[in-house]
């Protein structure tokens, strides 16, 4: 197998140069960027793959690194037109798409102004937004998004993630790093009633981390970023997400606004508790230290103490009739 090429600035000063109309440098080309000899280019993070580039202020370039990607990518494209009707958010619109190397696939957007999620805390009327943006995920029809080549995706079984969690916390606890009495709250008939219940299966963006929510300084959300990970399953797990995204009172608050009840709520915090316990005791013997301040954040939020959490028991009449899309 042929390896991919290495993205680089020039490659993607190449790439915007055929993009973008040539002119004097500081003009405006076609796709409202100035001229590209004069664009200032940039990777979006320093470590790491370097596969999202800023392309000046405007845009952004994000180059699939593989064939996998490059299939997620051509999907997610028509997604997000899909999507975009349902949500009060921005979602990205790409101005150019095409190949960068045979085979491999490239997007240029537009920039959604903000900052992320890690910079920028969300306010009461940002949680409103996250309550749209839950919402509107509900009303995609998945018939649509199916035949756009979304999959479907089973629920996490909760009490095969609770006895990874227990074993997780035991390191941790040996690092002074964590309670592990803390996860006593989630007992084996506590993960059961907390599974997934049937036809509840939504559009779930399924990476509702911080730097993919765009935030601005007033706490609201403006936008989601990267639909490439989108699924039709468990609504709880991109609850999850803005468990550790925005903290767990935030997401809990922004579900129950978009009409979830309180078992895809409870199953969403424990899904978000469970991962950051597992995820830290992964990381934390290894060199990649820069991920650990990260980690722990994501930690603090996901355990953050919710009044939901004194509902133990579900009337039978209750199974359900709030999850339905």
């Amino acid at each position: 197998m042929t390896q991919a090429p290495t993205p680089t600035a020039d490659t993607v000063r190449r790439l915007v140069r055929a993009l973008l109309k040539e002119g004097e440098e500081g003009t405006k080309g076609r796709n409202g960027a100035g001229g590209a000899a004069g664009l200032d280019v940039r990777p979006v993070r320093e470590s790491g793959e370097q596969c999202t580039w800023w392309v000046g202020s405007r845009h952004v370039l994000r180059l699939a690194p593989d064939r996998d990607a490059a299939a997620r990518q051509r999907r997610e494209l028509r997604l997000r037109d899909l999507v975009r009707p349902h949500v009060p958010v921005a979602v990205p619109t790409s101005v150019a798409h095409g190949e960068w190397a045979p085979g491999l696939t490239y997007t240029l957007d537009t920039r959604v102004p903000g900052g992320t999620g890690e910079e920028h805390d969300v306010s009461a009327v940002g949680e409103a937004d996250l309550a749209g943006l839950l919402g509107g995920l509900r009303e995609v029809p998945p018939r649509q998004a199916e035949a756009l080549g979304v999959s479907r995706t089973a629920p996490r079984s909760l009490e095969t993630l609770r006895r990874r969690a227990v074993a997780a916390a035991a390191r941790l606890a040996r690092a002074d790093e964590f309670d592990p009495a803390r996860l006593q709250q989630l007992t084996p008939p506590g993960a059961a009633q907390l599974a997934a219940q049937p036809a509840t299966a939504v559009l779930v963006h399924h990476a509702l981390r911080g730097e993919h929510l765009v935030v601005s300084p007033d706490g609201r959300v403006r936008g989601v970023l990267d639909w490439s990970r989108a699924v039709l399953g468990d609504p709880a797990e991109d609850i999850a997400g803005l468990a550790l995204a925005v903290g767990s009172g935030a997401a809990v608050r922004a579900a129950t606004l978009a009409g979830y009840g309180a078992r895809p709520c409870l199953r969403g915090l424990w899904l978000a508790r469970c991962d950051t316990v597992i995820h830290l005791a992964e990381h934390l013997p290894t060199p990649r230290t820069a991920l650990l301040p990260l980690l722990r954040t994501q930690l603090r939020h996901a355990w953050e103490a919710i009044l939901l959490e004194r509902v133990t028991e579900f009337r039978e009449d209750d199974d359900g009739a709030d999850e339905e899309p």
